[in-house]
């Protein structure tokens, strides 16, 4: 019996775990349908094509724009999403060498922060904003609409902030501002820290 090469990852905490900042309902509803419906179409998708037996990321890497790259897209995007959340009481505290590119690239955590939720509020329709990082060790801000992902453009994803209306919607209706000033509160920068690439000589 073939069985589906993707899957929903397990949750490492409890779907009323992140409130009030993302409530039971939002995740119910962005986890388990949202990004479940993105899982099962790829399956769909990349069944019989040639590029089944690929890794999710090589097909977000290799697959042309349309239909299939943007549910791979969106499957690694929100697997990088759910991931990085904690409860806010939870250490969470980043790596050394990614704060130190932080002050490098942006100047300081603060300003990181007042960039990403710039380019997060300001981007117009849906998608997602990235803190990535390139092979010199430099770190980018990007917004990308639909399931697009920083793998296409040679960059690796480090943060991933999801500005589709679903993400915030039921919690804050329009406010998409009031959303990011709570995501922060829910990062986990260890899991985005042990993102960097470890061929990138940042070390």
């Amino acid at each position: 019996m073939k069985t589906n090469p993707f899957y929903l990852p397990e949750l490492k905490y409890q779907l009323n775990d992140l409130a009030p900042m993302m409530s039971q309902e939002t995740l119910s509803c962005h986890y388990g349908k949202h990004f479940k419906t993105y899982v099962d179409n790829l399956n769909q998708l990349v069944d019989g094509s040639k590029f089944e037996g690929l890794s999710l990321e090589e097909i977000v890497r290799k697959a042309p724009a349309g239909l299939l790259a943007n549910n791979a897209g969106q499957v690694l995007n929100h697997q990088l999403f759910f991931e990085q959340l904690a409860p806010t009481q939870h250490a969470k505290q980043m790596s050394g060498e990614l704060r130190r590119l932080i002050d490098q690239s942006f100047g300081s955590f603060e300003l990181m922060i007042e960039h990403l939720e710039q380019a997060a509020s300001g981007f117009f329709g849906s998608g997602w904003t990235f803190l990535a990082i390139n092979y010199n060790s430099e770190l980018k801000i990007l917004s990308l609409p639909n399931g697009d992902n920083p793998l296409r453009y040679d960059l690796t994803p480090l943060l991933a902030i999801d500005v589709w209306e679903h993400a915030y919607y039921l919690d804050y209706q329009n406010r998409r501002q009031d959303y990011l000033k709570n995501l922060w509160l829910l990062l986990n920068w260890h899991v985005i820290s042990d993102r960097m690439p470890v061929d990138y000589g940042y070390l």
